[in-house]
């Protein structure tokens, strides 16, 4: 499995012979250009997570990639969109990709709560070797190799943020969706993620614009 990194949430994976872009919001930067893309998977539908205004173009560059969301998004965007739901099974050539969880962290009691899709990559024997979870905690039930775990947000504590990595306890976990973090406090959160993680979870980060190799 190769990841390559953009900022904030936005991952490429390469994973089985497909290649897959997640969340490609208005704090990340780098994935312009992309091309030969199987799919564009979006979380939700918050701007940190799909960009109107680059989305189009991203699209337009990846004329063969299948295009995922949460249902709320797939509704807004069109029918080129298909709708994700949780526990909905979408093979992807070698890849079979997993929908989860189904709703975003609350934010505020004031503010609704929209879908949010969790998106697990893998095979029909071992269904989560890379999760992704938007801005959601949700446990999938199967053991987890790479969880992209939100480091910071709005919506969550650090407190929280280490219980979840703790009930997940994949084999590797890489922080995302911490552009809302200035560059030289981030390791506050990395830290407390490092050290106060489950035993036997490698924490590792991903430089912006780089790409790093993990075992299935």
């Amino acid at each position: 499995m190769r990841i390559a990194h953009f900022g904030h949430s936005c991952i490429l994976v390469e994973l089985h012979g497909r290649k897959v872009l997640f969340d490609p919001g208005n704090f990340s930067h780098g994935f312009e250009g992309i091309t030969g893309l199987d799919a564009i998977a979006v979380t939700h539908q918050h701007p940190d997570h799909i960009d109107p205004q680059r989305i189009e173009a991203l699209i337009d560059a990846n004329p063969g990639a299948r295009l995922f969301s949460d249902p709320q998004t797939a509704a807004l965007r069109g029918e080129a969109w298909e709708a994700v739901h949780a526990g909905a099974v979408v093979e992807l050539g070698d890849l079979r990709i997993t929908g989860g969880g189904g709703r975003h962290a609350v934010i505020h009691p004031d503010i609704p709560v929209i879908d949010n899709t969790v998106f697990q990559l893998g095979t029909a024997d071992d269904p989560a070797q890379l999760v992704h979870p938007g801005d959601s905690l949700w446990v999938p039930s199967t053991p987890v190799g790479v969880l992209a775990i939100p480091a910071a947000a709005p919506w969550m504590r650090i407190s929280e943020a280490v219980d979840y990595l703790r009930a997940v306890a994949p084999r590797t976990a890489v922080p995302i969706h911490f552009g809302v973090v200035a560059p030289e406090a981030r390791g506050i959160y990395f830290g407390r993620l490092s050290e106060m993680g489950p035993a036997g979870t490698e924490f590792t980060t991903i430089d912006a614009e780089s790409e790093r190799e993990f075992a299935t």
